[in-house]
């Protein structure tokens, strides 16, 4: 059929442009019969405008328009005249305006939509997701794709003006497996053999620093075969950076450059260089994360001196076993009922732990029932530690250092949340994480993995304990931390061979298990690799946190599910058996009948 091509988009007509003759082309957005004038407002990805149908501008475009519904595809022809005085719509960049029709033809016909197709509307995901083509015609869904489109556009240009180059890696490579599964995919011309998709182009990345490249980025999509969250998806995008010849403050400094561009046009805020640094061990005493919130206060703070030489059995075992007691102060909570502490107990024996100490501060001291074990002292060392007032609560967890720390942190959370801490409108809390473990101990499998990757340096003044105290070695990596949430991480990496032997060879890693993994990047250090490092931006969840979400699949074009799963084109899907036939695979069990 034939149309005009828009003369204006349906978010760009003012005032400016009364008289002028104008074609629209667009979605009905919402159609009003007002006594025989009809008025429809026209949406397109830059807005709405409204067009009126009136029977002595146009008889025939004001019969035609009497089948318009919600969602039909439509072009207008008419003249753009001053709304009258009244009827303004100051919502509408366009309110002051509308298109009076004398041309109106419809480009397509809709089947009733099964949500309307609008902001904050009350939908169950699973069917915004089954239907994601009608999802994105909303607004907010719009906006957040645009972000990621401003996004990528802002992070390419700063690391353009830096001489970083962008450089593709590999989609299809060897299969890795360290930490998360690998997605595998057969090779139909190799028999029995598999191509696995990138966890991370870590690899890559650095062969391209062995090979000169100095400075590498990509935006680029990783995939890991992993359980999900509202923050995870089995694909996901980071912007991957590389870097030669640097140490620790030049990433810092080339990457705290980035988040001001960010800050400052995404945000338009100016972010105060340069960012604050934590140490892991000083993120867990004092927040129980080593991705601290610090929107709010609520520190933790160690116990153990004020604990030293206690006779209550439950701190005397911790003490002794190298455990740790955390206290925290939940500030104007002292009046808390015995049913909301028992309730806070629950809580704290739901993630994990043997229980919750409780103590009341009060004008006249503390009140608990385990007071009755703590010296007059150690009440007052107590207090004083925690800095508590009168009609606070405090809270105290012992046990496991690092397991404490966590549920500790945990809790921290839960009060922020009860006592309403986090505003909508909360400044946001931009900080380095630095010296990590290098190794993380695994109680199921009594050893040691790798915390970060096993590309990451250790520590200079560290090498030395890696032959006999792991729990010594610190890394020399980093991780972004954005209100909370770990927006990237990165590391000085290996660049020598023998380092790298002896980092596989503590990672339980034979010779020739190393070889098999990762013997091409160890040949390639063998011939003048360069000291490099870098770090990668997780985009998807940087994305989530500028556009004020809770959750991924909102900056996502097409997310899955929280079980894998891609509800619109459902996927994934079986294959036939001549595709399996010709990839050599048989499926086996009830499968192979489904």
């Amino acid at each position: 059929m034939y149309f005009k091509q828009r003369t204006h988009t349906c978010g760009e007509l003012t005032e400016e442009h009364i008289g002028s003759e104008v074609v629209l082309n667009g979605w009905v957005d919402t159609r009003r019969d007002l006594g025989g004038v009809i008025f429809i407002e026209m949406r397109d990805r830059y807005g709405i405008t409204q067009v009126v149908f009136e029977p002595h501008i146009s008889e025939q475009a004001h019969h035609e328009s009497k089948v318009l519904r919600s969602e039909y595809v439509v072009s207008i022809e008419g003249v753009v005249r001053k709304r009258p005085e009244g009827t303004e719509n100051t919502t509408l960049p366009t309110g002051n305006i509308d298109v009076l029709v004398n041309k109106v033809v419809v480009l397509n016909v809709a089947k009733t939509t099964p949500f309307p197709i609008q902001d904050n509307i009350d939908v169950h995901e699973d069917l915004r997701l089954k239907y994601r083509f009608l999802d994105l015609r909303r607004p907010k869904m719009q906006n957040a794709l645009l972000l990621r489109h401003k996004m990528y556009q802002v992070a390419r240009k700063y690391l353009d003006s830096l001489n970083f180059v962008e450089v593709e890696t590999p989609v299809l490579m060897k299969s890795t497996p360290e930490g998360a599964r690998d997605f595998l995919v057969p090779s139909r011309m190799h028999k029995g053999r598999f191509y696995a998709l990138p966890q991370s182009p870590q690899t890559y990345k650095q062969i391209l620093m062995v090979a000169g490249m100095d400075r590498y980025f990509q935006i680029v999509k990783c995939f890991r075969d992993e359980d999900l969250r509202a923050d995870r998806q089995p694909e996901f995008t980071q912007i991957d950076i590389e870097m030669s010849f640097i140490d620790t403050e030049q990433i810092y400094e080339m990457v705290e450059g980035l988040m001001k561009d960010f800050y400052k046009q995404v945000w338009n805020k100016d972010l105060v260089t340069p960012l604050p640094r934590l140490t892991y061990d000083d993120a867990m005493e004092t927040y129980g994360s080593d991705k601290p919130d610090l929107r709010f206060d609520l520190p933790m703070t160690t116990l153990n001196k004020v604990f030293e030489n206690s006779t209550f059995r439950v701190f005397q075992d911790s003490i002794t076993k190298g455990g740790i007691i955390s206290g925290m102060v939940a500030p104007g909570c002292g009046d808390y009922t015995r049913n909301q502490l028992d309730n806070l107990t629950d809580f704290c024996k739901k993630l994990g732990a043997g229980g919750l100490i409780w103590i009341r501060a009060k004008e006249e001291g503390l009140e608990s029932p385990t007071m009755k074990f703590l010296t007059e002292d150690e009440q007052k060392a107590l207090t004083a530690a925690l800095d508590a007032k009168p009609g606070d609560l405090l809270l105290i967890l012992t046990g496991k250092k690092w397991k404490t720390l966590q549920l500790m942190g945990m809790l921290r959370q839960e009060m922020a949340r009860r006592l309403n801490l986090i505003k909508e409108d909360s400044e946001p809390k931009l900080l380095w994480v630095v010296d990590f473990p290098l190794f993380e101990w695994d109680e199921d499998t009594k050893r040691y993995y790798a915390m970060h990757h096993p590309f990451t340096s250790p520590r200079l003044e560290d090498i030395e304990y890696m032959e006999s105290d792991l729990s010594r070695v610190k890394a020399r990596a980093y991780d972004l931390v954005l209100n909370g949430s770990e927006i990237a991480g990165g590391s000085i990496r290996i660049h020598n061979s023998d380092l790298q032997a002896k980092m596989f060879q503590a990672l339980g890693l034979t010779d020739a298990e190393a070889n098999e993994k990762f013997g091409f990047l160890m040949n390639a250090f063998q011939y003048g690799a360069p000291p490099h490092g870098g770090i990668a931006f997780g985009f998807d969840r940087l994305a989530m946190i500028f556009a004020g979400e809770h959750s991924i699949r909102d900056v996502i074009a097409f997310p899955k599910t929280a079980s894998g799963m891609s509800l619109m084109d459902e996927a994934p899907a079986g294959v036939s058996d001549d595709q399996l036939k010709e990839l050599h695979i048989r499926i086996r069990g009830e499968q192979a009948a489904k």
